[in-house]
């Protein structure tokens, strides 16, 4: 049997606590399961224009505890937090409050990190990738260690904890569900071992956004990181939940125009734009139509949108969460 379809919002900022209130509250009232925010620091300025990614205004924790504070059933987590930006303890230690005041609707969204120049402007060494994913790795024994009772007895060449127990524990047991996102095979590996949810993402090799992690997305690069997924999953493979950010969706009746110039920018055809797994380009019925086409190819359930399409988006929340 299929998965249920999941959806999510992913927002970047607010322009005042009553109109951050408002958002979680309307992602609630449009049916939607989650609130995400990203993690990232670089407010406007000089640096954040090479790296092509949105200036993010609210920091993360705060934000999320502020979301689930507004809303009674919203799920609110991290797309992801970026593993190099807080002591592991801290994060660990935040995650479990944020779960315990929310009552237990936080999703842990974990990530190695990947935008160059935001590690630079910060003063942090941009290491290897396999050296952030190692790093990613204990993180994640470290939080579930924590997040279990008794003491921790931990010591790695990351991190260490030892002599206390984790405070406070997690509502949700073992712990909140754990959401590692990536596009290469290695980090793809370790969220089929460790995660509750996959996060398919791009290949952000270049630590920045452009055509060079479009094209790590296509269909046919989705279709080999599933095949990554299954092979390090194995047995545990059908329960975990596939989850992927469709990053350019259009409610339209001229799916096909919107691809072309979109496509023409980023180097891919028009067809391969529509069918992209993170783009949604198309009407209502289109749309719904290619969300259960790619939930059969792939297995992918769980769909996260810009906060700028809440509303344009809502009625394919509605019509495949059974709202409708």
């Amino acid at each position: 049997m299929a998965r249920p379809f999941r959806f999510a919002v992913q927002s970047f900022s607010a322009p005042s606590a009553t109109a951050w209130r408002d958002r979680a509250r309307q992602v609630e009232a449009l049916g939607y399961t989650t609130l995400h925010l990203a993690d990232h620091i670089l407010g406007p300025g000089p640096a954040i224009p090479s790296t092509n990614h949105p200036v993010q205004e609210l920091a993360a924790v705060p934000a999320i505890a502020a979301a689930a504070a507004a809303t009674e059933t919203l799920r609110v987590g991290c797309r992801v937090f970026c593993n190099d930006y807080r002591h592991p303890v801290m994060l660990a230690k935040e995650a479990a409050t944020l779960d315990l005041l929310s009552d237990g609707r936080l999703e842990l969204g974990l990530g190695a990190g990947w935008l160059q120049a935001e590690y630079a402007s910060i003063g942090l060494d941009f290491d290897p990738p396999a050296t952030r994913i190692e790093r990613l790795e204990e993180t994640v024994g470290l939080i579930k260690t924590l997040m279990a009772p008794g003491e921790a007895k931990l010591s790695g060449r990351y991190v260490h904890a030892e002599g206390f127990e984790g405070a406070p524990q997690p509502v949700q047991k073992p712990h909140p569900p754990i959401l590692i996102g990536g596009g290469s095979k290695r980090i793809l590996s370790l969220a089929a071992r460790e995660a509750d949810i996959v996060s398919l993402n791009f290949n952000n090799r270049a630590g920045v956004l452009g055509p060079d992690g479009m094209k790590s997305g296509t269909a046919e690069a989705t279709a080999e990181k599933i095949g990554w997924v299954r092979a390090a999953a194995g047995a545990r493979f059908e329960d975990l939940e596939l989850e992927i950010g469709a990053y350019f969706t259009f409610v339209t009746d001229d799916p096909e125009a919107i691809a072309g110039g979109m496509g023409g920018a980023m180097g891919l055809s028009a067809e391969e734009m529509l069918a992209h797994p993170h783009g949604l380009i198309g009407s209502l019925d289109g749309i719904c139509e290619e969300l259960e086409r790619r939930r059969e190819a792939y297995g992918i359930s769980y769909v996260t949108v810009g906060d700028n399409v809440i509303e344009a988006f809502a009625p394919v929340v509605a019509r495949l969460s059974g709202r409708a």
